[in-house]
């Protein structure tokens, strides 16, 4: 299985205990969590032409990704 870029604990190397912590206790941030893990996999699958896809819908899956980065960096940083 070849790697796939963008998984949370690389995007956020300083807060893999946190995100962990925070999938086991808190259920609004597992489900944005769980978005992002399967948001990011299209993308991903889209990437390497697995799944392909137009590319404004392409463009559109990476700023729904960056928007849930967003969200989950502000959960984050409200949580330290």
């Amino acid at each position: 299985m070849s790697h796939t870029p963008h998984e949370l604990s690389e995007e956020f190397p300083d807060a893999v205990q946190k995100i962990h912590g925070l999938n086991a206790s808190d259920a609004h941030f597992a489900k944005l969590s769980d978005a992002y893990h399967e948001l990011n996999r299209a993308v991903h699958r889209a990437e390497t032409d697995v799944e392909p896809t137009s590319d404004d819908h392409m463009v559109e899956m990476r700023k729904q990704r960056l928007a849930l980065k967003d969200e989950i960096s502000a959960y984050l940083a409200k949580s330290a």
